[in-house]
């Protein structure tokens, strides 16, 4: 079975009250996309969020603002679908200086560039997660331009939900802040969207992506801005919290490769992937439970 076409499909298009869509994203546009693409022809839920993220309501703050780092950026995302999420970004960078490369299954490769051609600064790449000549190619592509490029973030929305994708998706997130791609500069900056499904069936890629990655949720907070000048000294700003807690519980991550991992062994086995052998320098089942505190956060 396809993974864009699971058994028993039976999905309808989007939208969010925050996020207007543009005519490639919209109801018509998804439902023609689900037809032909299935699930990668969806917006889903977490790609609002993150477009909120990179592109805030005027009233909103965030602790760790979208980039986070400085310009030339050079901005992969992973099972990009529909491509609402890299023309989001895509629309806030400078298209002289910074590069947005969406990626995807190949035969999800001509949706995006149908619906990104007319995006300024964005490539459309196909990355399978777990085909090393995919990653060569696009490594290859960065360090061949006239200014080769260092990747500076991998944008990671609503990827985590089928069981067999779990250590193929975390593979190529270690192989992207690897050496591979790395090379002498800081590794690239890791946002991840999520929005809880199944949590039995999602759990054991959180429980093996903290024993490589150090990750905190993103805060926000609300600014209230006074209407008129005699209102200043009542300016109020409301506490924070985690962005995506009222979206039915959706988060976003941003996350750091840990130094004394890129020394590693990465397996070539699923199973082992997710059962922490290796991680830590030794072999021998670990598990890291960062999610599972921040879930108890969540409900305290």
């Amino acid at each position: 079975m396809p993974p864009n076409f699971p058994q028993n499909l039976s999905i309808a298009p989007s939208a969010h009250p925050s996020v207007k869509l543009s005519p490639h994203f919209s109801h018509n546009a998804q439902r023609e996309a689900i037809t032909q693409y299935g699930i990668a022809g969806r917006v889903w839920e977490s790609a609002y969020l993150t477009s909120l993220y990179v592109d805030p309501l005027p009233n909103l703050e965030f602790d760790l603002p979208f980039p986070g780092v400085s310009s030339p950026l050079t901005i992969i995302e992973l099972g990009s679908g529909t491509g609402i999420v890299a023309a989001a970004i895509a629309q806030v960078l400078d298209s002289q200086r910074d590069l947005v490369i969406a990626t995807d299954l190949p035969d999800v490769c001509p949706l995006l560039e149908k619906n990104l051609s007319a995006v300024p600064a964005t490539l459309v790449r196909p990355l399978t997660w777990g085909n090393n000549e995919h990653l060569r190619r696009i490594s290859s592509e960065l360090s061949s331009m006239s200014d080769p490029r260092k990747l500076t973030h991998i944008i990671c929305s609503d990827l985590i939900y089928f069981p067999e994708l779990l250590a193929p998706l975390l593979r190529c997130l270690l192989h992207l802040t690897s050496e591979f791609f790395v090379q002498n500069s800081s590794p690239p900056v890791v946002i991840i969207s999520y929005k809880i499904r199944s949590l039995i069936k999602e759990s054991p890629f959180w429980s093996a992506f903290g024993l490589w990655f150090d990750f905190q949720p993103i805060l926000a907070r609300a600014i209230l801005i006074p209407k008129t000048t005699q209102e200043r000294a009542e300016l109020v700003e409301t506490q924070w919290y985690r962005f995506g807690a009222d979206e039915e519980d959706m988060f976003i991550f941003v996350a750091h490769r840990k130094p004394e991992s890129v020394g590693w062994q990465i397996p070539t086995n699923d199973h082992d992937l997710l059962n922490g052998v290796y991680a830590r320098g030794s072999l021998g089942t670990k598990h890291d439970d960062t999610f599972e505190s921040l879930l108890l956060l969540s409900l305290q």
